[in-house]
């Protein structure tokens, strides 16, 4: 059976909307994610010539690929076997305002969106769970496309081949100033630089650290942000690779931050705090202190104000476009 047969009287068009995500938050190396409100959004449909289509407004609109080579038509073919089925030519269009390469999980939101597109097409659609699976295999690590797929804050960790994930709500009020600085740094890059083994003392550090990071983002601790997003097993040694990173670390603290911490991989920061009512200034304060901490290193950054995702991706139906 045909793709045009299976959504016929179905999901002739699919929108997705996929939400940034902020992964480590200092001490969760790999293991904790948080969901942001930033959003790339995708439309698919089945293409009606031999070949895919794709048509890309926003971010990475001049670099990202528009052939069958593009991320997320590569999570909806992978999709698409995972069902023993061929996928179709498809037609993409994508309005991105996730940053591309900045640590804000685009390349996961990619992968999700093409995902969860192509899996309204399935006569039996895959489960959330089963989605999740595939879409860690395509990406290497569970900690962004798990808060890009659930929302909210997200703590991952595998047994074997069993992955297992937590949602933790957080406190109202919290808020969230990502700066993406004009610096090219490659996730593989800022992998390479990291050591192989690490000391106890190191491990036991980031352990009590993460702990106390969750506990303080679920209860609204601000008090605790500052010393729960400290880290020894990937910042200390990303940092060199990002100019201006450990001054807009330590400015954003003395602006008024609770915490902050390199986004993901690099090159963003990633400040928080908790707001204190109508009349709070920090926003502004932490906003200029970033802004200046990187052109102290002579780099421009641009500055997203934003907040926690409570829902994770979304996919809406709609009618075919013309």
């Amino acid at each position: 059976m045909g793709v045009e047969q299976m959504a016929a009287g179905r999901k002739l068009e699919v929108k997705v909307k996929v939400p940034a995500t902020s992964a480590n938050l200092g001490p969760g190396f790999d293991a904790i994610g948080l969901a942001l409100q930033i959003y790339n959004e995708l439309t698919l449909s089945v293409a009606e010539g031999s070949r895919s289509e794709v048509y890309i407004e926003g971010e990475g609109a001049d670099s990202l690929p528009r052939d069958e080579s593009h991320l997320s038509l590569r999570a909806a073919a992978a999709l698409f076997k995972a069902a023993g089925l061929e996928p179709p030519p498809w037609k993409l269009r994508q309005f991105n305002r996730i940053p591309a390469g900045s640590g804000l999980g685009s390349s996961s939101a990619a992968i999700v969106g093409g995902m969860l597109a192509a899996n309204a097409f399935l006569p039996r659609p895959l489960s959330r769970e089963q989605i999740l699976e595939l879409a860690v295999e395509m990406e290497g690590h569970p900690d962004n496309v798990a808060p890009a797929l659930y929302g909210e804050l997200v703590i991952s960790c595998r047994e074997g081949r069993e992955l297992r994930t937590v949602q933790v709500p957080t406190a109202p009020g919290l808020r969230l100033l990502v700066a993406v600085p004009d610096i090219a740094l490659s996730t593989p890059a800022a992998r390479r630089v990291l050591p192989q083994q690490l000391p106890r003392e190191d491990a036991v550090f980031n352990l009590g650290r993460a702990a106390a990071l969750i506990a303080a983002l679920s209860a609204g601790k601000e008090e605790v942000l500052g010393w729960a997003t400290e880290d020894r097993l990937h910042q200390p040694y990303r940092c060199p690779l990002i100019p201006g990173a450990e001054a807009a670390l330590a400015a954003a603290r003395r602006a008024g931050a609770g915490g902050a911490a390199i986004s993901g991989a690099g090159p963003s920061i990633i400040a928080f705090w908790f707001e204190r009512g109508e009349a709070d200034p920090r926003e502004g304060l932490i906003s200029a202190a970033l802004r200046e901490a990187f052109a102290a290193a002579g780099r421009r950054c641009r500055i997203f104000s934003t907040l926690p995702d409570g829902h994770g991706a979304l996919c809406l139906a709609g009618p075919p476009s013309r």
